[in-house]
């Protein structure tokens, strides 16, 4: 094969990897029963691609062919042990299940799925569950996945480690539990679910803004399970999704610098997910047994609906962050509400309660803290703190258009 189509394949590999490796992963997990088994040859999967479709061409359906290439390489891997190892008989019926496994076109789509709730078993510890389902899920390092709990990366991969060997020495299935186990299971779902959809929406690290790959993911578990358990707040949560995704276009500019929300132009903002969203909310709110998704959804149609920042009804949204708090009690939550009242009652207002906060020590490693306080500083003229702030915010931050804008606005302050 001449050089160009060698490097052809190869970059259709790397494309591939991208965007099908943790469906395919999913599949392996469920076909093998083996986290570690499935990783392996998920990579030895990908290893054969670049050599054998180079030779043979590119399959019709290349996930599926690297599901049977990984599947088979899994099972060699095991032959090959179990001739040493003292439990032959066992893996030597384990190698026959797998053998008789079969899988469809439609089971790697939900396998996702599956293996969300598969790491969200309430037999693994609640604190394990989001970090090992945003790990096998989404790719997510163990860094990345620390930003999103302010928890140390150590603390992180030891709570990852623990809960995959719980599920292969416990034996939890691989499944989607049953319409009367549902709803047990659903907080930790949820709270999985739309914290992909955050990385996505704003990614921890990295060169851009967002990962379309996350969200678009995220939502598309969001309606699966609303069409398993049609409740208040799995409505809720996918109309908060999708209206954060309505403005996505109008994030950042030609150029990928971020742009503020009251800054954005909103003839960019995607109305048909807007209509959606709205629509989702309303249908939850009037169930009247609604949660903290269906209200931080409200919050984003109130946003949605004003034709121009200034026109935004700050009134209603505090009102929510108020219902908010008290079914939800964060700082986060906090940090918002503050932004809230400072947009209705002015920085000074916004002022004193984020040092409230910070005070306090919890959100002393956030980032968005410290660039809040840095900007109604700056609004109040209170240069030199603001430019504490703001350096301080630089150096939490991992993400390069956040970094390019605190950068910008530190060089206005300097021209002061």
């Amino acid at each position: 094969m001449p050089t160009a189509a060698q490097d052809s394949v190869k970059a259709l590999v790397e494309r591939v990897y991208r965007n099908e490796s943790r469906r395919i992963l999913a599949t392996l997990i469920r076909l093998l029963g083996d986290f570690d088994l499935a990783e392996e040859a998920l990579h030895e999967a990908f290893f054969v691609a670049v050599e054998r479709w180079q030779r043979d061409g590119v399959p019709d359906n290349p996930r599926a062919w690297l599901v049977s290439a990984g599947r088979f390489k899994a099972i060699d891997g095991l032959r090959r042990r179990a001739r040493f190892a003292a439990s032959q008989a066992a893996l030597i019926s384990q190698l026959e299940e797998l053998e008789q496994a079969d899988w469809s076109e439609e089971d790697l789509e939900d396998d996702r799925l599956r293996l969300i709730f598969t790491c969200c078993h309430p037999a693994l510890a609640a604190d394990a569950q989001v970090p090992l389902t945003l790990r096998e899920i989404c790719d997510l390092t163990t860094e990345e996945i620390a930003r999103a709990f302010l928890c140390a990366p150590a603390t992180i991969a030891q709570r990852i480690v623990r809960a995959k060997a719980k599920i292969r020495d416990a034996h939890i299935p691989y499944q989607v539990p049953s319409l009367g186990e549902l709803p047990e299971r659903l907080d930790s779902v949820l709270r999985v679910v739309y914290l992909v959809f955050n990385e996505g929406y704003s990614a921890s690290m990295g060169a851009e803004l967002t990962r379309e790959d996350l969200t678009h993911e995220a939502i598309r578990l969001g309606r699966l399970l609303l069409e398993l358990l049609p409740e208040p707040e799995v409505m809720g949560l996918l109309a908060l999704m999708l209206l954060h995704e309505s403005r996505r276009r109008a994030r950042t500019s030609a150029t990928g610098e971020l742009v503020l929300l009251d800054e954005q132009d909103r003839s960019l903002w995607d109305r048909e997910l807007i209509a959606e969203g709205c629509a989702l909310v309303e249908h939850a709110l009037g169930t009247r047994r609604f949660g903290p998704y269906c209200l931080q959804a409200a919050i984003a149609a109130v946003h949605a609906e004003a034709a121009t920042a200034g026109e935004t009804d700050w009134q209603q949204i505090i009102g929510l962050y108020d219902v908010l708090l008290r079914a939800m009690p964060s700082p986060v939550i906090e940090l918002n509400r503050a932004a809230a009242i400072a947009q209705r009652d002015g920085p000074l207002a916004g002022l004193e309660r984020v040092e409230a906060i910070l005070a306090r020590g919890e959100l002393q490693d956030y980032h968005l803290a410290h660039s809040a306080r840095a900007e109604f500083c700056r609004q109040l003229g209170r240069v030199e703190p603001a430019r504490q702030a703001y350096l301080r915010a630089l150096e939490l931050t991992r993400q390069e258009p956040e970094r390019r804008f605190i950068e910008k606005r530190l060089e206005a302050l300097n021209a002061l």
